[in-house]
């Protein structure tokens, strides 16, 4: 992988570095982490200009959340709804309401996440679909996933460039610590859904409970 990443920037430059960012959005399970440090070390030995490098990775990372933002644009709400109203989908749980609920949540504390997000691997691409579905608008999250992109790309870019011929070293360093930052975040999330779960799960129980008192 890091090979095909030297030689394709070495020979197209900016354009390749754009390209390859865009598909890794698009396409998250390909990892910036060995993208990035590979155009900061091409920096490094003056085959790029370090502040072009970090510029070319954040509009490649932009045109490819633009994508994903499309795609949460064309799943309406109403189809999603009525989606969520099938047959299949409510014998697991999904009720429409849940469409709407998880929109109204988005508006109230989604918007920022665009930004933070684009420095976690995996959801960082996949934040832009509920961005769209929201109905966020398109200046607003241009400019959170441009700074989130531009902060991790610069990061990441830069650490290759410090490390130099040792950006190998470098970019399986970080990808070490951005595993241990997803575990983190991972947890919280459970955490939190154990918590949402549990005051949903208490009032029922009590109802349940004064019933059978009743009877």
């Amino acid at each position: 992988m890091q090979a095909f990443v030297l030689s394709f920037i070495a020979q197209y430059g900016y354009l390749a570095l754009a390209a390859l960012i865009f598909l890794e959005n698009v396409f998250p399970p390909i990892p910036s982490e060995a993208i990035l440090p590979a155009a900061g070390f091409m920096s490094s030995i003056g085959s790029l200009w370090l502040p072009s490098a970090v510029l070319a990775a954040t509009i490649g990372s932009l045109l490819g959340a633009y994508v994903l933002y499309g795609v949460g644009r064309v799943l309406s709400q109403e189809r999603l709804e009525r989606l969520m109203g099938t047959k299949p989908l409510r014998m697991l749980g999904f009720e429409p309401g849940d469409v709407s609920s998880a929109i109204g949540w988005f508006n109230k504390h989604g918007r920022i996440s665009v930004l933070v997000c684009r420095c976690i691997p995996v959801v960082r691409s996949l934040i832009s679909i509920p961005a769209g579905i929201s109905g966020m608008g398109v200046l607003r999250f241009s400019a959170y996933t441009f700074l989130g992109s531009l902060a991790w790309n610069t990061v990441l870019c830069t650490l290759g460039y410090v490390a130099g011929s040792a950006w190998e070293s470098a970019s399986a360093g970080a990808t070490q610590a951005i595993d241990v930052m997803t575990l983190v975040v991972i947890a919280i999330i459970v955490v939190v859904a154990a918590i949402w779960a549990a005051k949903r799960a208490i009032p029922a129980i009590k109802n349940a409970v004064r019933s059978e008192g009743a009877e």
